[in-house]
Order: structure tokens, then C-alpha cells, then sequence
């Protein structure tokens, strides 16, 4: 069964998950490949699952070095990004390397995270993003960063795992209007977050 919720207790000590890490940061980066889509030139879904959440988790908490007291800080930001059985989870991210280029942009796409849906067929599932902060801002800029969920009845996850089905990503927003359609092993990967 697919895990949900990361718990203190699947925290490992920072020496044994050193131990694990060169091996575990191989896996992950191979796992995150198959689970990241890229949308028109400068966006990239990457969907989220236990696995990428414990590594990031464990990846602060090396970084940080904040001990027990920063466990719960990171289970509280992290734990919502795994996907609940019923949906998929994705950080979405404007990757510009132009400073000037990315700053031009992200002031032209406020509102971009109400704009954002998932289509199979005919029926389109709009994306719901995280609300722990406000991501655009009221001049119209936006975040390079948005933490997304796509939320999914019984009869859209049976659809999802249909190969005959298409299943496209998209943006509909006047700044950034694009749409990529999910390749089959992308989409087998992901379908392994429903339960």
C-alpha cells in the first residue's frame, strides 16, 4: 500500500541517512525523471510521492542541522505535498535562468496557480493550489514556485489508467498558454499514487 504520511518516526538519524544518501539521492533523481513534465519553455510539473517528500525532508534536515526541533517544521510543510490516494501533487516551477527574463515574466502571470488543469478526454480537472501562502500578488506578479494538487473522483483515476486515453497537462493563462500531453511511462509512474 502506498504511504501518505511521513512520521517522526520514519525520520532517520542524520548519521544512518548519510550512510543511505549517495545511493537514495540516485534513486530519487531517476524516480523525479519519470515523474517530471515539462510544459511550454520555462515550466516543469514535478509530481510529488513519499519517496521525493522523505528525501526532501531529510535533504533539509541534513542542510539545516535544526535536530528534533526542526522535524516537525518540515513534516507540516512537506507532509501535504504527498499525494492522498485520491489525487496528484506536483511542484511547479518556472525555471528562467535570465534574471531579467524570469522577473519580466512571473509579472505577467498573476493568478497563473487558478489556471492550471489536468484534461483526459473530454473532462478537465482543475488544479487546486496549496493555500499555506498567498503565490500571486495583487500588481499582477507571480511565484516561481507553486505547490499544486489535482484532485481526482474513482471514474477520473479509472480514466488516467486507461493507455488508450490521452492526458494532457496545462496552462490556460494569457501569458503562458501551453498544454503537453503525459507520456505512457510518466503516466504509469504517477498512477502508482492513487490507491
Amino acid at each position: 500500500m502506498t504511504k501518505t504520511t511521513i512520521t517522526k518516526k520514519d525520520i532517520l538519524s542524520l548519521e544512518s541517512y548519510e550512510k543511505i544518501r549517495p545511493d537514495f539521492k540516485a534513486k530519487i533523481i531517476e524516480l523525479k525523471n519519470k515523474r517530471r513534465i515539462a510544459l511550454g519553455p520555462y515550466v516543469n510539473f514535478y509530481f510529488e510521492n513519499y519517496e521525493t517528500m522523505f528525501y526532501q525532508i531529510h535533504e533539509m534536515l541534513r542542510i539545516e542541522k535544526g535536530g528534533d526541533a526542526q522535524i516537525d517544521d518540515e513534516l507540516h510543510a512537506y507532509n501535504p505535498l504527498i499525494p492522498n490516494g485520491s489525487e496528484l501533487t506536483a511542484t511547479m516551477m518556472f525555471e528562467i535562468e535570465d534574471k531579467t527574463k524570469r522577473a519580466a515574466l512571473l509579472g505577467q502571470l498573476g493568478g497563473v496557480e487558478d489556471l492550471i488543469y489536468m484534461q483526459i478526454g473530454t473532462d478537465r480537472i482543475h488544479a487546486t493550489p496549496e493555500k499555506d501562502q498567498e503565490r500571486s500578488k495583487p500588481g499582477g506578479r507571480t511565484a516561481s514556485v507553486h505547490f499544486i494538487h489535482f484532485p481526482f473522483d474513482a471514474a477520473l483515476i479509472h480514466a488516467f489508467k486507461n493507455p488508450a486515453a490521452e492526458v494532457y497537462i496545462g496552462i490556460n493563462h494569457a501569458a503562458y498558454g501551453h498544454m503537453s500531453m503525459l507520456n505512457q511511462e510518466t503516466r504509469e509512474e504517477l498512477g502508482r499514487d492513487f490507491l
